[in-house]
């Protein structure tokens, strides 16, 4: 376990039993109408981000070190890339594919993955395009203590977990790296720069987390998905530490970085989307987890952890939610909500259990005051 954060995502539910909940103050009402949330393709092993480019999606699958394009209407799919350690998040720019691969999962062997961006043409061999282990080491844009006395890492150096076609004047890509707790820019040439750092939460349940800041105190923010809104605005989804109902969206401007606006009352977030209405999509992908470190109790449903909630933007206060198993990336396209699913089936001993899914608006139901 890392000791400000477990932000490595890859891990991110390495316990089937992160101590997890509802979040704070809302309970469940009623489960999604049958139907409503649809398999577009199924088989995969760790589906991490879902993205879009002509006609088609991609999918990072971090089990199996594949990138996968699927035909949205048929669900046929077919691996573009593949031998890339733990690919978390990818985005198809022209002919080229870009590819987030994370940190290791904590009991992988050493040097079995470094956090970068590699790059790659359909059906040939990814290289290296930028390295953002190496940018973290240099730059450390949160400032927080990188090692130990012993010189072991305190936490997670680096693990990116999502990328994006960066919108701004002269922009190529735009990276939520989870470890270093900062929203990166990548130009083409691969060089890397800062572009937001999320704030360290100190408030409620975050005022006493013990951090490697300087006051010691604090949840890591721990970016973990990018989406931009009908609004021009970035949006940023934040882990926070895992710490229950103290998940962020960020809204940033994309042109200085600057913070806009927060969205607070998550658990876990690992993904976000933003429809041309301007609701907020949020996954929440260890809802109704197991509390505790010990194995699942007997007989229990995997099925039934993980969770989307949806913020309308008439109020703060208006959320419902669709039941979706173990949710993590989410993609508006073409006016529909596609997440991929049992994204974390491979902790649990399921392979190939991973799904992309869309869901129907009908899927949604309210989240009441508990």
């Amino acid at each position: 376990m890392f000791r400000r954060s477990r932000p490595v995502l890859v891990l991110a539910a390495a316990t089937c039993a992160v101590a997890l909940v509802a979040t704070p103050g809302w309970a469940d009402s009623a489960p999604a109408k049958a139907g409503t949330v649809k398999v577009v393709t199924r088989g995969l092993d760790g589906p991490r981000q879902v993205s879009a480019n002509g006609g088609r999606l991609y999918v990072a699958e971090s089990d199996s070190g594949e990138i996968t394009r699927v035909n949205p209407r048929t669900g046929a799919k077919s691996v573009v890339v593949s031998g890339l350690a733990s690919p978390q998040g990818v985005a198809k720019v022209g002919g080229k594919i870009y590819v987030a691969t994370g940190g290791p999962a904590p009991d992988a062997p050493a040097g079995d993955a470094r956090p970068a961006i590699m790059v790659a043409r359909p059906g040939e061999k990814p290289t290296l395009f930028a390295d953002l282990l190496a940018y973290e080491l240099k730059a450390n844009p949160d400032g927080q203590t990188q090692f130990g006395p012993d010189d072991a890492p305190l936490d997670a150096l680096s693990n990116p977990y999502y990328v994006l076609r960066d919108r701004s004047k002269n922009g190529f890509l735009l990276v939520a790296d989870a470890g270093a707790n900062t929203v990166l820019k990548v130009d083409r040439k691969g060089r890397v720069s800062t572009f937001f750092v999320p704030p360290t939460q100190v408030t409620g349940a975050c005022a006493d987390q013990p951090n490697n800041n300087a006051s010691g105190k604090g949840c890591d923010a721990v970016p973990t998905g990018l989406a931009y809104g009908p609004d021009g605005l970035l949006y940023v989804s934040a882990l926070t530490s895992e710490v229950r109902g103290q998940g962020r969206v960020y809204k940033v401007d994309p042109k200085t970085g600057k913070l806009v606006y927060t969205i607070g009352g998550f658990t876990s977030p690992t993904g976000v989307a933003v429809d041309k209405k301007g609701n907020v999509y949020v996954s929440e992908l260890l809802q109704g987890a197991p509390e505790g470190d010990d194995p699942p109790p007997p007989g229990f449903d995997p099925s039934a952890v993980g969770q989307i909630v949806k913020r309308e933007p008439s109020s703060a206060h208006k959320r419902s939610y669709a039941q979706v198993t173990m949710p993590s990336g989410l993609l508006v396209r073409d006016g529909k909500l596609y997440a991929s699913a049992w994204s974390i089936a491979g902790f649990l001993g399921i392979p190939a259990a991973g799904q992309v899914v869309t869901v129907s608006p009908k899927a949604f139901v309210p989240l009441r005051r508990s």
